[in-house]
């Protein structure tokens, strides 16, 4: 099954733990893509099976800047082919901003409804002011994830 891996970050932590889920995933057998700076053109051609969007929040809840182009332009096509596939959202935020937490995570959890995926697993939201190793909070939640994906 191929996973395409979104991410958007600005401070490069969203990225990590969108690497480390890119190995965690190929570890179990899947082939999962990640490419910070993709295109629409670059995720069709790869025809994905299943979705994840690692993604912090800048701001007053927005995506990262490295993520707008691809979100946007997802958005503007919608693609069809993608519809009724498994997807899910990994967001980091900082509970301390109150309703903006984990908002960019919040409108990429929005637009894959708009596509038409299947939220195979609540979206995980990692808090800055409680994680150090957001990477490693995020393997059990991968491992459920990669097992959904299988079933």
């Amino acid at each position: 099954m191929k996973v395409a891996i979104l991410s958007g970050s600005v401070f490069g932590t969203a990225e990590e733990v969108a690497r480390h889920a890119t190995q965690l995933l190929k570890a179990d057998g899947f082939d999962a893509w990640h490419n910070p700076r993709a295109t629409l053109d670059e995720l069709k051609a790869f025809a994905p099976d299943a979705f994840l969007a690692v993604t912090s929040t800048t701001g007053m809840g927005e995506l990262p800047d490295n993520l707008q182009p691809l979100f946007h332009a997802i958005r503007d096509v919608l693609p069809s082919e993608w519809r009724g596939l498994p997807g899910a959202v990994i967001g980091l935020g900082d509970a301390s901003y109150g309703d903006t937490f984990c908002g960019g995570g919040e409108q990429l959890r929005e637009l894959f409804a708009e596509l038409g995926l299947r939220e195979v697993q609540p979206m995980l939201q990692l808090d800055a002011s409680e994680s150090v190793t957001p990477e490693t909070d995020a393997e059990p939640w991968l491992a459920e994830f990669a097992q959904l994906l299988k079933a």
